[in-house]
């Protein structure tokens, strides 16, 4: 694969675009400890929201309350949905699933 030739402003974009996306995900991880948000409204969002889209489901799981890797790796392993899944890749299944099995 051919890497692209970037200007040096056009890389320092992409630093600071990366650096806003892991900003914005940590952000959402922790409401989401904290019980700022739901699962379900951080899927929601998933639909129309190209950052909360990027995000892998094993991550998300972890930063909900009492679960670890363990609990999220069974959970994901249980309802069939791949450890490299994204938000945005769930299916509507996948999704009813995942919200019934932590309801």
């Amino acid at each position: 694969m051919v890497v692209p030739e970037r200007t040096d402003e056009q890389r320092r974009a992409a630093l600071e675009r990366a650096q806003e996306v892991r900003t914005t995900r940590a952000s959402i991880k922790q409401m989401l400890g904290a019980g700022e948000i739901s699962l379900a409204d951080l899927l929601e969002r998933a639909d129309d929201n190209d950052v909360v889209a990027g995000m892998r489901v094993s991550d998300v799981l972890r930063a909900l309350p009492r679960i670890g890797p363990v609990r999220s790796r069974r959970l994901m392993e249980g309802l069939d949905i791949a450890a490299s899944r994204r938000l945005g890749g769930l299916g509507p299944r996948q999704r009813r699933d995942l919200l019934d099995a932590l309801s």
